[in-house]
């Protein structure tokens, strides 16, 4: 018998195909097809740099065989296999990562603490829908509105994107991405790997019941595809992926409080999460509260809107780094102006939190939670895990 290895794979569940990985991997281990996004295990050398990029944890699982899976096998999985039972040296049979040596432990140790730990859905979410339309096999939808969220005079363009399916089924939760293919060939003639983009629409329809769906995109300097939809005309014709994501979800209890924490177009879930709840359960829902950050109001995308929805249902707190005259104020600021009410949310069991923007407001947001949580005498690295065990801890940043 062949002594058992260790093989680094990907959860194709969870993965939502943003390529980050394979564009990490120094030793081009990693690569994809139509499908799936999968690890070579004859050239993968263990080296961790792909875990702390993957924004959803996909990329951080592990199996222990005696024969390494192929590349084509993973392309076709539509989920990961179970660890199977490994017999060891001694005879004796061993599941799961009991097998892993003591060294590739303290590895796998640091490369969860760089990533943050892996997401679980919550428990009440829907079951989602996960890689329809693939890159050879793309949903096309139709631009039906293309409209600027902030000022002509802001430092950021960010604009809502309306597409209608017409009659093609596209199942997309709320919380789930979806991929736009730009037109076009790269410098080495290969097409375009798609954007990921959140989409800022609940299930039922930007407008209810119909077949569409909404993003919410910032146009970025040099930015390929965020120039290609910013630009879309009404009419045009744009070539979709997806749905990805299965863990950044919406629990369908009513009564799940939801503690939202974002920047910028990372508010597109935020939306679809409120309108959901709007359109589901209104002023019953158990409450919702929005720590929301930008330069400016004119660079803060629903601005408008988002201080029409009444308090009972969505606790708003919208904070400026940018306004003449004032002093900078960042969320995790706001989130220490809140304390008390961030920390009573922290000591609900039926509390969900969801950070979503720029990488870089993470570690602010944590060290303020780090300290709200030890306030109320709770250590947080124990509450973030123990609510991430539930599904109740999510992170998407970029």
């Amino acid at each position: 018998m062949n002594k058992p290895l260790k093989q680094h794979l990907i959860d194709p569940e969870i993965c939502i195909r943003c390529y980050t990985c394979e564009m990490t991997c120094p030793v081009e281990a990693i690569e994809h097809d139509d499908n799936n996004v999968v690890v070579d295990a004859e050239k993968c050398n263990f080296c961790m740099d792909c875990i702390p990029v993957c924004p959803t944890g996909s990329i951080d699982e592990w199996r222990v065989v005696n024969e390494p899976y192929s590349l084509e096998a993973q392309f076709d999985w539509d989920e990961l296999p179970a660890q199977e039972e490994i017999e060891t040296a001694g005879g004796e049979a061993e599941t799961g990562l009991e097998a892993l040596d003591d060294a590739m432990a303290a590895l796998l140790a640091e490369a969860h603490a760089g990533a943050g730990g892996k997401a679980k859905a919550p428990a009440s979410a829907s079951k989602p829908t996960i890689n329809m339309y693939n890159l050879s096999k793309p949903a096309v939808a139709t631009v039906q509105g293309n409209y600027r969220l902030t000022a002509e005079g802001a430092d950021t363009d960010v604009r809502h994107i309306i597409l209608d399916l017409g009659g093609l089924p596209f199942p997309v939760l709320e919380g789930q991405s979806v991929g736009i293919i730009p037109p076009g060939q790269d410098a080495e003639g290969k097409p375009h790997l798609p954007r990921l983009y959140s989409v800022s629409s609940p299930r039922d329809g930007e407008r209810p019941n119909f077949n569409n769906v909404s993003l919410t995109v910032k146009r970025e300097d040099r930015g390929l595809c965020s120039n290609y939809v910013c630009d879309l005309k009404k009419g045009d014709k744009v070539r979709l992926t997806g749905p990805f994501g299965a863990t950044f979800l919406l629990p369908d209890d009513p009564q799940a409080r939801l503690l939202m924490i974002c920047t910028g177009t990372g508010s597109a879930p935020m939306r679809a999460f409120t309108m959901r709840r709007q359109r589901t359960v209104g002023a019953k829902s158990g409450g919702m509260v929005m720590f929301f950050g930008a330069r400016s109001p004119d660079s803060l995308p629903y601005f408008g809107p988002l201080n029409k929805v009444p308090d009972a249902l969505l606790k708003k707190h919208l904070v400026f780094s940018r306004v003449p005259g004032q002093d900078k104020e960042y969320v995790q600021d706001r989130m220490v102006s809140e304390e008390e009410e961030v920390a009573e949310m922290l000591a609900d069991p039926n509390t969900h939190i969801y950070i979503c923007g720029l990488r870089g407001m993470e570690e602010g947001v944590e060290k303020t939670l780090t300290n709200i949580a030890e306030s109320i005498g709770q250590p947080w690295g124990a509450l973030r895990d123990t609510m991430r065990g539930e599904g109740r801890y999510h992170v998407e940043t970029y």
